[in-house]
């Protein structure tokens, strides 16, 4: 017996069933007057970091300053540091906005991420020219390369920056408040290699230069993926905190490190029980709240909490946990995609995750209507809230909104995560006049980490 008036009726529930998931929806389908509020702050958290360092929205100037024609040929180097891989790539330009990449990846060891790391990175590169015969001898101008470092560093040129803490399991000691690219020159040195680190980037900024030598209209690049961020083109005039000399573009692409809104009030976002649990117990409590609501690391926590709380209540899985459905993190956001995915008339993908997957002996076919359900409400919720930091951002420049905009996004949620991207630009669409949403696209820039540093590195080498 289901309420007709339900926005998410579930075939076959009871009335606490529907009820409980009608609660849910309540908290996780967001009216536009809502997601209206949280630009405005979003927009005001941005003017605020772009006036003062130290603000929520961090604003960083990245001090790429130029956009690629688009025309530039040759090839161009890279070196992506992540996580747990490091990658040297070789970029070619073809003149007309494409690139072929070649590139080799390297497993960073124990020793490299707790002490070596900098010389790991150097004998890789040296690997990389050697298997190919690309080291330059004396006689040869040394190789310029840009560098892609993900962890927080605080950028004083194009190619200098002091790590401000490492994250991600890097732990390598006497490198915070050291400059990271002074550091693997020095590396580069000890070898003998004749390559100069000629701009350090972050990946969004990376991102948004890949996408702007295909398309010259780009005006950001975001990553939508396991963690998000962004980066856009900003007039200079514009940055009041900036004190260098203005550039001859007038424009400089900043990096927002957006991923923090309202992490220090927690007072916009549509925080619920479940946000505020996976909070509490995550790494880092306080921080990262957009993010923690919008990503792929995310996502299936927010929904195994969620089940949790039903299972709770006996109104999912007869009240049945299991040791894997108690655990943190069991629940990966891919489970809830092929959730969302699953049209069978007995939900089988579903029933696999449930008995399976997370070890609970049976389940109904309502308990998997109401996963499902789940699924649908938490990625809708971050692909809505996902079209706030694109509106507030797009929207800093109208007069670019006159003429074509291309925004370039990687990531695993935009490329892979049902409806996320129809659903994203929907929400856009509704806070835009028609004249101006039309002349926007969003596309897919893969690896910007890797072809953008490449690309800056050209940039900067000119």
């Amino acid at each position: 017996m289901t309420s007709s008036a339900s926005p998410y009726p579930i075939d076959g529930a009871t009335p606490e069933q529907q009820a409980a998931i009608d609660a849910l929806a309540s908290q996780f389908l967001l009216t536009d007057e809502r997601l209206g509020a949280i630009i405005k702050e979003f927009r005001r958290r941005m003017e605020e970091g772009l006036a003062s360092d130290g603000k929520v929205l961090k604003m960083i100037p990245s001090y790429v300053t130029r956009r690629p024609a688009g025309t530039e040929t040759g090839s161009y180097y890279a070196i992506d540091l992540g996580g747990t891989n490091l990658r040297v790539l070789k970029v070619t330009l073809d003149g007309r906005g494409g690139v072929a990449t070649e590139h080799q990846k390297f497993t960073l060891t124990e020793e490299a991420k707790n002490r070596t790391l900098f010389d790991f990175i150097a004998q890789s590169v040296e690997t990389f020219l050697d298997d190919r015969n690309l080291r330059p001898t004396g006689q040869e101008p040394p190789i310029p390369m840009g560098f892609t470092f993900s962890y927080p560093v605080r950028q004083t040129s194009i190619n200098s920056g002091t790590l401000v803490q490492w994250t991600k399991g890097l732990n390598v000691p006497g490198c915070v408040g050291r400059d990271v690219v002074r550091l693997l020159q020095d590396a580069l040195l000890r070898l003998g290699l004749r390559v100069r680190i000629v701009a350090l980037v972050n990946d969004t900024v990376g991102t948004l230069l890949s996408a702007a030598y295909s398309d010259p209209s780009s005006q950001m690049g975001i990553i939508f993926g396991t963690g998000t961020n962004a980066a856009y083109y900003e007039d200079i005039v514009n940055v009041s905190k900036w004190k260098g000399a203005n550039p001859a573009s007038n424009e400089m692409v900043l990096n927002m490190e957006w991923g923090a809104f309202d992490s220090d009030d927690f007072a916009f976002l549509p925080f619920t029980p479940h946000d505020i649990k996976l909070d509490r117990k995550s790494l880092n409590p306080r921080k990262q709240a957009y993010e923690k609501m919008i990503s792929g690391m995310y996502l299936g926590e927010i929904a195994r909490n969620i089940v949790l709380w039903m299972a709770d209540q006996r109104l999912l899985l007869n009240g049945c946990s299991s040791e894997v459905l108690n655990a943190m993190w069991s629940v990966d956001t891919s489970y809830l995609s092929s959730a969302v995915l699953d049209d069978s008339p007995d939900l089988t993908e579903i029933q696999q995750v449930i008995e399976k997957t997370l070890d609970i002996p049976t389940s109904t076919l309502v308990d998997r209507r109401i996963l499902k359900t789940i699924a649908i409400l938490v990625g809708e919720r971050a692909a809505r809230l996902s079209a706030v930091g694109v509106v507030a951002t797009i929207t800093k420049r109208p007069e670019l909104l006159a003429g074509p905009v291309s925004i370039g996004i990687d990531g695993s949620m935009y490329e892979h995560y049902p409806n996320f991207e129809d659903i994203l630009s929907a929400t856009v669409s509704r806070f835009l006049p028609e004249d101006q949403f039309k002349n926007i696209r969003f596309s897919l820039a893969k690896d910007g980490s890797g072809v953008g540093a490449a690309i800056i590195a050209m940039l900067a080498a000119q």
